[in-house]
């Protein structure tokens, strides 16, 4: 556990260290994301803060296995490094060039998971081989891209996935994963970090190489997770609560476009939950901390249900989804009002 805390300092320090001079970089080669109606920055601001975030998360989990060597360089561990390296490319590209063809980056995004399946990282459930195989690519690329929706407000997606990993950490040091711990003890150090620069009023922007790498690993880490005391009939549940906020937005966001009749993945637009608090009457502060609250809840809820009966599992699922449903109605109807 003390090598846990060792990381998530060194992620925290190296991230905030290191974003100010990521930031001068990205202004001094144009690596800028510009001002334009949907958008709710009017300056330039500078797109590589992914790159300090990947930077600060990994290099803390790194000089643990160089200095201390404490834990094993498992296949497992290789492909996921691996993985997430080509997830972070995939975004730096697509923030340099303004936006890759929808079908290059979903190109980019199944590289990276078939990285994870071929180095043995994927669902495990009582199935089929292949179908293990298109849950994994499924859970991984709809989580990828759902926390790479939530990139949309100042503080949103670093905070948002600061709380999710926070609540992996929590639940694998329970349980004895120090692998898994110390990852999420890294997105959570430079998550932190980075939010000293992020939180409104922003200076820096993660962009989709920070978003996207966010998602891609807190997706892995949560599918990491196991519960030898409990069922995997009522522990499946755990990482849907855990990164409960990015499905939330996700699910949302997708049915409000189509019933605009457009297309929900590629069409932009402030149809996010943060943006709906803010009609609401939120400020833009009050909505990101709303959503990190909600977040909070979610990973709570979670840790109960590691330790809940089938029965009070599958209670309190189908009550969180009930009452998820109805809010997702009621923001409709907002909207129509």
């Amino acid at each position: 556990m003390s090598l846990v805390i060792i990381i998530f300092i060194l992620s925290l320090s190296l991230t905030m260290a290191g974003t100010p001079f990521i930031r001068r970089t990205a202004m001094a080669i144009g690596f800028v994301d510009m001002p334009a109606g949907r958008k709710m920055h009017r300056e330039p601001m500078p797109l590589m803060g992914g790159v300090a975030i990947f930077g600060g998360a990994l290099v803390g989990f790194l000089l643990i296995f160089v200095i201390f060597r404490l834990y094993t360089l498992t296949n497992e561990v290789i492909g996921i490094l691996l993985a997430i390296t080509i997830m972070a490319l995939v975004g730096l590209v697509d923030d340099r060039t303004g936006g890759l063809r929808a079908r290059y980056k979903l190109f980019g995004q199944l590289l990276a998971v078939v990285v994870l399946i071929y180095f043995g990282v994927q669902v495990e459930l009582a199935f089929p081989p292949l179908i293990n195989y298109g849950l994994t690519i499924f859970w991984i690329l709809i989580l990828s891209n759902a926390v790479n929706f939530l990139d949309n407000m100042d503080g949103a997606c670093a905070g948002i996935s600061g709380v999710a990993a926070a609540f992996i950490l929590l639940i694998a040091a329970i349980n004895g994963q120090e692998l898994v711990a110390a990852l999420a003890a890294g997105i959570l150090g430079a998550t932190l970090g980075f939010l000293r620069y992020n939180f409104k009023p922003a200076r820096i922007f993660m962009g989709d190489a920070g978003s996207l790498f966010l998602g891609f690993l807190l997706a892995i880490l949560a599918l990491e997770l196991n519960f030898p005391q409990n069922s995997n009939f009522v522990t499946w549940m755990v990482p849907l609560l855990i990164l409960g906020v990015p499905l939330f937005d996700l699910t949302l966001v997708i049915i409000a476009r189509l019933r605009r009749g457009v297309n929900p993945l590629t069409t932009p637009g402030k149809d996010h939950l943060s943006h709906r608090f803010v009609r609401l009457g939120f400020t833009q502060r009050e909505a990101v901390l709303t959503l990190y609250l909600i977040g909070g809840i979610f990973g709570l809820v979670a840790i109960f249900v590691t330790q809940a009966s089938i029965t009070e599992g599958y209670v309190i699922g189908s009550t969180i989804a009930v009452l998820v449903l109805m809010f997702i109605i009621w923001l409709l109807r907002q909207q129509e009002a």
